[in-house]
């Protein structure tokens, strides 16, 4: 009986390990960067915005029956254009506020704030380290 215990209570605490909490950013919990949807709809994005931590993938769906192309306004990213149901994704490197809009409508307007620094799996994966004078740098 003593034995099933142990075993029960191993179980449960690995469960509860590898599971983030209820209620909580699953990104948060577990130090990765997290993924968001931005839906196109009615010629509007939602949510007009966004904000996200360094590292994190934006995607957009279309959800219309007309076509839209997204477009960073500094040019940073450029979607091709999207058909219902089509999706365009981009992770974000680098914090900072992201305008973009619609080439084919453009009233429809959109912002991305990513915010913070990036964890050690994206600096290892970008080719960043940490430098003492100016934050990051590339190796």
């Amino acid at each position: 009986m003593r034995f099933a215990i142990k075993g029960a209570i191993f179980t449960l605490a690995v469960c509860l390990s590898i599971a983030p909490a209820v209620g909580t950013d699953a990104a948060a919990s577990t130090g990765d960067p997290a993924s968001y949807v931005v839906e196109i709809k009615d010629f509007a994005f939602s949510p007009q915005t966004l904000v996200a931590s360094v590292g994190s993938k934006v995607t957009w769906k279309n959800r219309d029956e007309e076509p839209h192309r997204i477009a960073e306004t500094n040019q940073v990213f450029t979607s091709p254009p999207l058909d219902t149901n089509q999706v365009f994704s981009y992770e974000f490197k680098t914090a900072g506020k992201y305008k973009y809009f619609c080439t084919l409508h453009p009233h429809m307007t959109g912002e991305i704030i990513v915010e913070g620094k990036p964890s050690g799996a994206l600096r290892r994966a970008t080719g960043l380290k940490k430098s003492s004078a100016s934050g990051l740098v590339r190796s």
